[in-house]
């Protein structure tokens, strides 16, 4: 999902009854409880979850996909029919060894695991890779072979297409877990649980600037780290932009030179492209970062990732027992193997598109074609119930 938002996040179940966690814009608990709408009082279930969407002023529901998740959905629609509120299935892989896990404990010392899942949930729909980095990579349950595998050279490729990630995409000042701040230049371990630390006890960063504010984050270290860090709603424009502080005054000036606020010039493709980079080379900037300042001018914290968009599962496909052969679903690939993909169609069990039904051409390598987190039509081939194996095509 992405951004800053108030978000319910469910733990769904059955005889146990459903975690509920509303967490604030920061990922931190406001409020938790356990509501009971499939085998309990569901007219109680409807008013207290009715109650914390409007006590909270709640826009996004995350309800974990694993037992009961599809009827969760359905008892949410129900209840909040009409609403602006959105509600999404978040992956919970994952989410029960994060619970038990020390950095869960030092996160939540007081709270009972079984709520600490419910707020992984609603964590991984604000910021997936702030939350999955969390979790050791043999309980993400992607990959072929990653229980077989040396699980420290795992780990290592594991960081590196994190620091990867935050290079291209940037962090959320407000939003980033410990365990994501530390993969950021001049922030370690220790800084980035100092960081978190200041975030809870005085509420979000208003600008990055106030990064000097926390204990041990000198000039340097704020040097290193600021421009892999965004702060969407800042009181300085360019804070949500990957431009860095030291080129501020510079920005500042391009405006003065066009007439234009500065606030009117981020995310002003047409102001941006009368800059005259040439008047402005000089001292340590030459025209390559100037062309990068242009770029992010006209396109402030432009993302690579594709827009969120939540998956259409039909509501009446709620378990393997529903599905028919020549059925045309929506669905998210879960998993890519050397022999197919695995497809999550909303009925508990991922179903499998063979290598040679993911395309109408030879597919040597399935990712080639496809990619975790990628929306696929796909077909119902057959459907063996009593094994729960559902074989796919994309064709």
């Amino acid at each position: 999902m992405g951004g800053e938002a108030v978000v319910l996040a469910i733990d769904p179940g059955f005889r146990t009854g459903c975690k509920c966690a509303v967490i604030d814009a920061t990922g931190a608990l406001l409020a938790h409880l356990t509501i009971f709408p499939h085998t309990g009082d569901a007219a109680r279930a409807d008013k207290e979850v009715a109650s914390l969407v409007a006590r909270f002023q709640v826009t996004a529901v995350a309800v974990g996909n694993g037992t009961g998740g599809r009827e969760t959905e359905a008892f949410l629609k129900k209840v909040l029919g009409g609403s602006p509120v959105t509600v999404v299935s978040v992956s919970e892989t994952g989410a029960s060894v994060y619970s038990a896990s020390d950095i869960a404990r030092e996160e939540m010392p007081d709270l009972d695991l079984t709520y600490r899942g419910a707020v992984s949930i609603g964590r991984r729909l604000q910021d997936p890779l702030a939350e999955l980095v969390k979790v050791e990579p043999r309980a993400l349950g992607v990959g072929q072979y990653q229980h077989d595998v040396n699980q420290a050279l795992l780990a290592a490729r594991l960081d590196a297409v994190v620091e990867t990630a935050v290079n291209r995409v940037g962090v959320e000042l407000n939003t980033a877990s410990a365990p994501l701040l530390a993969h950021v230049a001049g922030i370690g371990p220790g800084l980035a649980k100092a960081i978190v630390k200041h975030r809870g006890e005085r509420g979000p960063f208003k600008s990055r600037r106030q990064l000097l504010q926390v204990p041990g984050l000198g000039p340097a270290r704020f040097e290193q780290a600021a421009g892999f860090l965004r702060i969407r709603r800042s009181e300085h424009p360019l804070d949500a932009s990957a431009v860095h502080p030291e080129r501020y005054a510079l920005v500042e000036r391009i405006a003065q030179d066009l007439g234009t606020p500065l606030a009117q010039l981020v995310g002003n493709a047409a102001a941006a492209a009368r800059i005259d980079v040439r008047r402005y080379v000089g001292g340590d900037v030459g025209e390559p970062t100037l062309h990068d300042i242009v770029s992010e001018l006209a396109r402030p914290g432009r993302d690579p990732r594709a827009s969120f968009e939540a998956p259409a599962f039909r509501d009446d496909v709620n378990g393997v027992d529903d599905l028919e052969v020549g059925m045309e679903l929506d669905g998210v690939v879960t998993n890519v193997t050397n022999f197919g993909a695995f497809v999550d169609i909303g009925v508990h069990q991922d179903g499998l598109v063979h290598v040679s039904e993911l395309a109408d051409r030879f597919v040597r390598d399935p990712h080639e074609v496809v990619q975790a987190g990628q929306r696929l039509k796909v077909r119902v081939l057959s459907v063996d119930r009593e094994r729960k194996r559902i074989a796919l095509s994309a064709r």
